[in-house]
């Protein structure tokens, strides 16, 4: 029979092991009143468990191992940390522990007690070949309830760890969240592709230098495009040169340095999502948009999150031009819908939620997940072969959660860490 210390562990927590005339290896009755408290880190496996062994009640540590000799073999014998164990719980004993104080440790054997059924799923989750995630052939069983549960408990686990990065940055900006938004959501107006010169563009042109242009379209434009290292050549149009005029004063001004040409892409993408049409239009949001986290913290419904930037009108130059210097097809070139959708996703959901966590201000904190819900479910290659097993997918909630389901559980085959897994195994 194989399988990990973990699974026993499992087992033992959730007592899926016949417990009919539970008896100690030296043959005293064991009765189990709370399994105790699963220990993840350094000592015993299990705390504060509560069981009778022959006539006496005890209160303390389980510990749990595939041999009873692996005590010794762990180098428990000596360590007092291992003192308060009053049950060593193995599926196989294999040689007596003695404790220091001269007793036997007593020692409760498992090797016939697990029912053949619950080792072949959980072999089959662990061991199967899959293709995509464990559960495959599984997952499909698991109730609405179940799946509902555990998703919303994994989007919290994903929107904390992803929290972290807006604290750190937070620290760095000197607690100024205005500041930690904006260069957030200019790395965001990067999609990925761009997010790196977007981020170092947002750092090298603070909110503080931008503000005493707010009036002037022209000077924030210039020195965007300045700053994004556009206007380093001698262009053309009238357009670009007067940004260019705008943008030397401005940089002799400031003291600034552009952000290197060479590191946007333009490569692969559509002309709609050319880094100078981002720039074009988080230069114009820059524009009419003072204080935005705090307008965002104010705003309850989608529609107006979404209107703060479908409603953003970029300088007429770009509806002939994707370049500059290069005339194109005149073309409207405002946000899209997804790409909007996209923005509140990964700014907006983010700090609504680390606002409140920041806070201890339930409220936002329940913005952020509503408005994940409100928003519609990713579409890619993961959320495809999700969909493709059965899972239902329609929402920005459950694709986020279910990226966090395959990048921290499945993939690390954390069945036994994982409800959905655990419902399986369960599963007659």
């Amino acid at each position: 029979m194989l399988f990990t210390e973990d699974f026993l562990h499992y087992v033992w927590k959730f007592r899926l092991f016949d417990r009919i005339g539970l008896q100690t290896v030296d043959g005293q009755d064991v009765e189990i009143f709370s399994a105790g408290m699963h220990n993840k880190d350094s000592g015993p496996d299990f705390h504060n468990a509560r069981i009778r062994i022959g006539d006496t009640m005890w209160a303390g540590n389980v510990e749990v191992h595939l041999s009873s000799s692996d005590w010794k073999r762990h180098g428990h014998t000596h360590d007092s940390a291992y003192d308060n164990v009053v049950l060593h719980v193995v599926f196989r004993d294999d040689a007596p522990v003695v404790l220091p104080n001269g007793r036997r440790l007593p020692t409760l054997e498992m090797q016939n007690r697990i029912a053949p059924e619950l080792h072949n799923r959980y072999h089959n989750l662990i061991f199967g070949n899959r293709q995509f995630i464990p559960c495959e052939n599984s997952i499909a069983r698991v109730d609405g309830l179940t799946m509902g549960n555990w998703l919303s408990r994994i989007l919290v686990e994903r929107l904390e760890k992803r929290s972290v990065a807006v604290t750190t940055a937070l620290a760095k900006n000197r607690g100024d969240w205005e500041e930690t938004f904006y260069q957030f959501l200019a790395a965001n107006f990067g999609f990925k592709t761009n997010a790196l010169p977007f981020e170092l563009l947002a750092r090298s042109l603070p909110q503080i230098t931008l503000a005493k242009y707010k009036n002037n379209p022209l000077q924030i434009e210039a020195l965007v495009f300045g700053q994004a290292g556009f206007l380093n050549d001698e262009p053309v149009d009238d357009y670009p040169r007067k940004l260019k005029t705008e943008y030397e004063f401005l940089r002799k001004k400031h003291n600034l340095q552009p952000v290197d040409k060479h590191l946007w892409k333009f490569m692969r993408m559509r002309p709609q999502n050319f880094p100078t049409i981002r720039l074009a239009q988080f230069a114009a949001l820059i524009v009419r948009s003072n204080h935005l986290l705090s307008r965002i913290l104010e705003i309850k419904e989608i529609s107006g999150l979404r209107a703060l930037f479908t409603s953003i009108e970029i300088n007429p130059y770009w509806e002939n031009h994707y370049r500059f210097d290069t005339e194109s097809k005149s073309s409207v070139k405002h946000l899209g819908q997804s790409s909007v959708d996209i923005l509140l996703l990964n700014t907006l959901a983010l700090f609504l939620f680390s606002y409140g966590k920041q806070h201890q201000l339930q409220y936002y904190i329940s913005r952020s997940l509503k408005l994940l819900e409100s928003l519609p479910g990713e579409q890619n290659a993961i959320m495809a072969d999700f969909s493709n097993l059965g899972v239902k997918i329609k929402t920005a909630f459950e694709s986020q959660a279910l990226l966090e389901l395959k990048n921290s559980y499945c993939n690390h085959k954390k069945c036994l860490d994982c409800g959905v897994g655990n419902k399986i195994l369960k599963l007659a």
